[in-house]
């Protein structure tokens, strides 16, 4: 497995002892079991070793002095600080192999049997299990992929709309509702339908767009003026581009999740923070740069990653790639900075190989 991590400095390692490497190790792997500050005592219990609170306290007070735990509170117990979290995972986290039975489940909550299900779909399951098997939210980026036109039609709905059925050269099947203009006949309705397939078939986007002159001067002298209309509206549905249609969609599942063992105040406003973050249309743009920055699975811890910097969520993607081994999406998880990295980490990147499997077919 690849990963990719904005790492800090090596130094800190060589900054400890074995004593100050238990030390912190236990209490960050207390806190993302728990979230609650750990004080000298509770460490003594809990370590390999024997020391006293008091020598506890002295480590402690070293790794502070590092920027590496902080106290939220007087007399509170330790945290890790956001770069102690990234120095752990750096240093400290050992990722392995997903195990058989886990990959299964997978597959199976994503029905990976079933291929003729809509890509859409696929992308909501796998979404919605990502969220369920980590308790934070599940997150599917889909970029607009330029694939061949198999068949378009357009069926009536009312006077005023149409649906338009798109299928792709991959068996892809996109519905999308079309405004008509007045006075479209259900003759001019197939007419227009009949030009796109006899000239767009077996085409992408892009090889319609390099020819859009000439197919839009073949429109003109083949068709009557409702029928030029529709022909031109179906080109922008299948682009994805009318009514400011966006280039990729954010499927984001289980944001319910974030909302366990909060208080309210600061936490909550910093949750609204990041469902507002969601929200924003540049968010695709940047996951997509995220993803594609890296060949593996990524860590952006709090602050290290801009997009959700205001909230100080954690982020783990990884990207999903089509036939030509293009990255064509993302996906990944979004939750507090407390995350059990090494469970998720294996779990993203087997749902990005295994999107990108079915998403061939």
């Amino acid at each position: 497995m690849t990963m990719n991590t904005p790492s800090i400095s090596t130094d800190l390692s060589a900054a400890l002892d074995e004593r100050s490497r238990e030390i912190f190790r236990a209490l960050v792997e207390s806190y993302m079991e728990s979230g609650d500050p750990l004080g000298s005592r509770s460490l003594s219990r809990m370590l390999p070793m024997s020391l006293s609170p008091a020598s506890i306290r002295n480590v402690m007070s070293d790794l502070e002095d590092l920027g590496l735990i902080y106290a939220p509170h007087i007399s509170a117990g330790r945290l890790p600080t956001q770069k102690g979290l990234r120095f752990f995972v750096d240093a400290f986290m050992q990722v392995g192999d997903l195990q058989p039975d886990m990959r299964a489940t997978i597959e199976r909550q994503v029905h990976a049997e079933d291929a003729s299900r809509p890509v859409e779909t696929l992308l909501t399951e796998a979404s919605q299990m990502l969220s369920g098997m980590t308790r934070g939210a599940g997150l599917v980026i889909a970029a607009k992929q330029d694939t061949t036109i198999r068949h378009i039609e357009f069926i009536r709905l009312d006077p005023k709309r149409a649906l338009v059925v798109l299928v792709g050269g991959n068996d892809q099947v996109e519905n999308r509702v079309m405004e008509l203009p007045d006075g479209v006949t259900a003759g001019q309705l197939t007419e227009a339908a009949n030009f796109l397939n006899a000239h767009l078939v077996g085409r992408t986007l892009g090889e319609v767009r390099s020819e859009l002159e000439r197919i839009t001067a073949e429109v003109r002298s083949a068709l009557d003026v409702l029928s030029r209309d529709l022909v031109e509206r179906g080109l922008a549905v299948w682009a994805g581009t009318r009514e400011g249609a966006g280039a990729a969609r954010l499927i984001v599942r289980g944001r319910g999740n974030l909302l366990e063992g909060l208080s309210a105040g600061e936490e909550l406003d910093r949750l609204r923070l990041l469902f507002d973050e969601l929200e924003r249309k540049e968010s695709l743009i940047e996951l997509m740069t995220l993803a594609e920055e890296g060949s593996g699975v990524r860590i952006f811890i709090g602050s290290e990653n801009k997009l959700f910097s205001l909230s100080g969520s954690s982020l783990i993607v990884a990207p999903w790639r089509d036939g030509n081994d293009r990255v064509v999406g993302a996906v990944g998880i979004i939750g507090p900075t407390r995350l059990n990295y090494a469970r998720i980490v294996p779990m993203v990147d087997y749902t990005a190989q295994l999107v990108s499997r079915l998403t061939r077919k």
